[in-house]
Parts: structure tokens; sequence; C-alpha cells
């Protein structure tokens, strides 16, 4: 593999995952050669190696990517990040024993989850060089998960890192006392040009169409790669920008309603399905499901019970799927609308969605800027709602009402 935006990696480094995040990768890398120093007994001196970081930057930008990359390089046995030994495979592979993952998958990580996560990291670490726990979306820790997490990151084990991920460093997304004790890594959104070339050099897609994906995909090199490979992508977002210009009637309201909500509903379908099936099958079978003999009875009582909860654990994944997959929609949308503001402004800044400027120049035309700027706030209303909660297709219905009229 070959980076096209990081200068100074060589082929196979782990680095060559960060797309365009030069000055992270500077800093990182150097952390991680002072944490190989310490390790190996060479110095004393920490150098810039700390025990807590915190990675933020807008989505897409490779907050996780840039966590995983991070401690890959940390437990590196050859050259802080080579890319090739088993230290670094199974680390981003997610297969290492000393590296612990926290990806949320209900809308919160809970108290007692971070509890048992604390203690487990409190340990030495049994194969690699440091105990690394990685927390994504550390914005959805609820207060008391964040009051466990930082007497950890307060008093940390010897050899343990933590890796916080968020959006940023704002109190509403993490605690001020928690990025008090945390080195921040701040990361930019790569430009179209960097991920076009990751995608083509490193995904071997077209490079007509992974010119096009990075045109706009909105700086998410995730999204890039899913809109340059998969058909149903393309054509989900290619149903999203037809709504600002097809709310002619009043009933188009609730029809645009219906396909909004049941694309996320069906997208979260799609994807917990298979894998929901598949852990309670392998639960049940844990539990001594359709064992014979005495405590059969008992068994099957404890295997229903967490069964259950697991469904519990099951139906918040699929919420928060069908939430972050309506989120991906407005997104576009509010681009969609940001590119008329910038048309009808006369301006020359690059627009969220090129391949539909004809559809924005036709908008700037029948629009004031000031509906415009009406509409962008009711997307932006609506993904505010939802995130209180309220019913996605109350906040939906009533966004797509106040597009229609301006």
């Amino acid at each position: 593999m070959t980076d096209p935006a990081a200068s100074g990696a060589t082929v196979g480094r782990v680095w060559s995952q960060l797309v365009g995040q030069e000055p992270a990768v500077e800093t990182l890398s150097a952390a991680a050669e002072s944490a190989a120093a310490l390790v190996s007994g060479r110095t004393t001196d920490p150098g810039s190696m700390t025990h807590a970081w915190l990675f933020t930057g807008p989505p897409g930008s490779g907050r996780s990517v840039a966590a995983r990359t991070f401690a890959a390089a940390l437990q590196c046995t050859v050259d802080a990040g080579c890319g090739r030994c088993q230290g670094c495979h199974t680390t981003l592979a997610g297969t290492h024993a000393d590296v612990k993952l926290v990806v949320p998958e209900g809308l919160s990580i809970s108290v007692s989850e971070m509890r048992a996560l604390v203690q487990a990291a409190a340990r030495r670490p049994t194969t690699g060089r440091w105990q690394i726990v990685i927390i994504e979306d550390a914005d959805r820790l609820t207060e008391g998960a964040s009051n466990a997490l930082l007497k950890a990151v307060e008093e940390p084990p010897e050899r343990t890192v933590f890796l916080l991920c968020a959006p940023s460093d704002h109190p509403d997304d993490i605690s001020i006392t928690i990025r008090s004790r945390c080195r921040t890594v701040n990361l930019r959104t790569p430009s179209p040009e960097a991920i076009a070339t990751v995608l083509v050099e490193r995904d071997g897609i077209d490079p007509e169409r992974a010119r096009w994906a990075a045109s706009v995909c909105g700086g998410h090199v995730g999204r890039a790669r899913r809109l340059a490979t998969d058909e149903n992508a393309r054509a989900r977002r290619a149903a999203v920008l037809r709504i600002p210009l097809g709310l002619r009637r009043a009933e188009d309201v609730f029809r645009c309603a219906d396909e909004l909500i049941s694309t996320a509903e069906a997208d979260a379908t799609e994807v917990s399905k298979a894998r929901d099936e598949a852990e309670q099958d392998a639960l049940r079978t844990a539990m001594g499901s359709g064992g014979t003999g005495k405590g059969v009875a008992a068994a099957k009582r404890a295997a229903d019970a967490a069964v259950r909860a697991l469904e519990k654990k099951q139906k918040s994944r699929a919420t928060r799927t069908q939430r972050d997959t309506l989120d991906l929609a407005l997104m576009d949308l509010a681009g969609f609308y940001r590119d008329v503001l910038v048309l009808s402004s006369g301006s020359d800044a690059a627009l969220n969605h090129p391949d539909v400027a004809e559809q924005a120049a036709e908008a700037a035309r029948e629009w004031t800027p000031v509906s415009t700027l009406r509409r962008l706030e009711a997307v932006l209303a609506c993904r505010d709602a939802i995130a209180w909660n309220v019913k996605p297709r109350v906040a939906v219905e009533a966004m797509l009402t106040t597009l229609r009229e301006g």
C-alpha cells in the first residue's frame, strides 16, 4: 500500500491508513517511538508519549482509524508501526488480546460497561507492549460512565493507554475533566484529491468513479468507498437529493417522509438481521440449548432470559443504525441547501454535491436566500430533534413541511 497523503510513510507502514492527516501522523509517530524506547528500557523519559489521548475531528476525518493505527504502532515489535509484524496485524484486525475496543452499539455507553472495561484495563499486558483501551464515540458516555473512566484516567496503570474518539473537545461531546487529562489530536477533513488517490491505490476502484465519490462524500473516506462500491448507497443518495425540488404538493411531504423513514429502517434491518440471529444462536448454544438430562429446564430458563437481554441490546443497536442512516440523509440535504446559498451568493466555493449543481442552480433561481436559509435551519433542527429522542417520523414530517413552504 502507498500513502498518497502522509509524507514520509513507507510502503506497508500503519500510517498509510490515515488519509490527508500529515500533522497527526507526525505527532503520533513521534509518540510511538518514545513509547517503544520506554518499553525497551532505552530511556525513562516519556518524551511525547502520554497515557490518555483524545482524537477529535469532523465526521469522516478518521478518528477511530487514527486511534487503531496509533494502537498498532504502540504494539509494534519492529519499528513503531511497521505494518508487518504480529502486533500491527492483530491490532488492525481487532484481535489483539491487549487492545480493547469499545464501539457503542446502542445509544450510549453504560456505567457498568465502563467499570468492567476499566477493571480489565488495570491488568498488565499479556502478549503486547501496552494495555490499550480504544473508546469510539466517547461522546456517548453517560455521566456515570464518564465518572468511572475519569478515575482510571486520573490514576492510570503504568502500562495502560486510553484512546478516546469524539467529534470535538466541546463539553457537550467530552467532559472537561476528562479532556484536561488527555492529549488532543485534531484531525481535519481530507481533500477530495487525497481520498480519490487512496480509493484507487488501496481499494482498486476505477479512477473516474473514485474522483466522483471523493467529490460528493463530504470528506468522509468510508462513505466515499461505499458510494464507489455500493449501487444501493448511490441510489439512496440520489433519492434524497431529489427531495428539495420534489416537494410541489402537500402529499409530497408524507411520501418523502415515508421514503426517508422506510429507507432508514430497511438499512437497519439489513445490517442487523444476520448478525442478530447469529448472536442469538451462539448465546443459546453457549447456555446449553438443546441439551438433555438433569437441569435442562433451569438452563432453558436462564438461556431464555439471556436471549431477552440480548434482544433488548439488539433493538437499541438497530435504533442507532436507523438514526445514523437517517442522519446521513439529513446531512446530504443540508449540503444541498448550502450549495444553493453558495450559488445564490455568486461564491466560487466548492459545492458539496457538484454532480447536482444544475438542480441547485434551479433552486437558487426559484428561492430567495432567506427562504433557503430557513430550509437549511429546518434540516439542522430536525437533526437536533432526533438527537433529543423526538420520534423520527414526527421530526421528519415537520422538517419536510418547512422545506416545501420555505
